[in-house]
């Protein structure tokens, strides 16, 4: 009896230590060397910022969803662009349209997400984006994204993707439209470590305050600085304090001279967003390391 224990419990820790040496999803991750981002989970042919959105994605077989995150008063991570719900694509709980004159009274962070989900973000005609397929749809949690993503990759067997998440927070907002920078984080953070996405995720902002918070609390997280200003390179760089992972300018502002100075640091370029496959040509012809995209599709079988 007591060499059957034995036995028994030697192959326990064979069998436990082959457990534990296994690596994981996340220690093969390696960045695309050609990013496609949809964009609000490619808004160009899904409601913006939406589960169908980044499920089908997903689908496509992108590397990147984009995303844009928001916190409501009850201190939960939304995923949504404004500030407000705009009357542009969003209709009442009873389906009526958001009157423009009350459009931005409805703002995310002075609302608890109980309130905010009965919004359909996806049924109303979206002009701007005429192929956008139409969905009754609500803005979603950010871990309710993750928990959908995740679910459908486990399910259809699919690639591990990267979520680029953005902070939307500027100081003039602080307060106001949103958490003091470090609160932002610190809420965004948690769930990120809680669904152990940690070592797919880039956090992107134009806000140069939450990702100098990141890199200096969590380094292990990639970041990457939103640019639109007319600084240039060696400015934005040395008002960030650091080299990020990734510099995203506005794409027409790329030239062969700012990817030049991108790879000599050792930062990638991502332009955002670019929505010909004439321009997305054009930059990846340049030496990109991805585009930004309304429409996966274009690039994607």
């Amino acid at each position: 009896m007591k060499i059957r224990y034995s036995i028994t419990f030697f192959f326990l820790i064979i069998i436990t230590a082959c457990k534990s040496t296994k690596p994981s999803k996340q220690s093969k991750m390696e960045f695309p060397k050609f990013d496609i981002e949809a964009h609000r989970g490619g808004r160009g042919l899904m409601p913006e910022n939406s589960i169908p959105a980044m499920l089908n994605a997903l689908a496509m077989g992108v590397n990147t969803l984009e995303m844009d995150t928001h916190i409501t008063k009850d201190g939960q991570v939304v995923v949504t662009h404004d500030d407000y719900l705009s009357p542009a694509f969003i209709l009442q709980p009873n389906k009526e349209e958001i009157p423009k004159s009350e459009a931005q009274k409805n703002i995310i962070y002075q609302m608890p997400y109980a309130d905010l989900k009965r919004f359909d973000i996806g049924s109303k005609y979206y002009p701007a984006f005429p192929q956008q397929k139409k969905i009754n749809t609500s803005i979603p949690l950010l871990s309710d994204i993750i928990d959908a993503v995740q679910s459908d990759i486990d399910k259809n067997n699919r690639k591990q993707i990267f979520y680029n998440i953005e902070t939307k927070c500027s100081e003039k907002g602080d307060g106001i439209l949103h958490p003091n920078p470090d609160k932002f984080v610190e809420l965004l953070i948690n769930i990120i470590k809680e669904k152990k996405i940690t070592s797919f995720v880039i956090i992107q902002s134009f806000d140069k305050r939450t990702i100098q918070i990141i890199n200096k609390k969590n380094p292990e997280i990639k970041t990457a600085y939103l640019i639109s200003n007319k600084k240039t390179f060696e400015e934005n760089i040395k008002e960030l304090g650091y080299k990020p992972f990734i510099y995203n300018p506005e794409y027409h502002l790329v030239n062969k001279d700012l990817i030049l100075k991108c790879h000599q640091q050792n930062i990638k370029i991502i332009p955002w967003t670019v929505n010909t496959l004439e321009e997305i040509n054009l930059l990846k012809n340049l030496g990109v390391d991805g585009v930004i995209t309304d429409y996966p599709n274009l690039l994607l079988p």
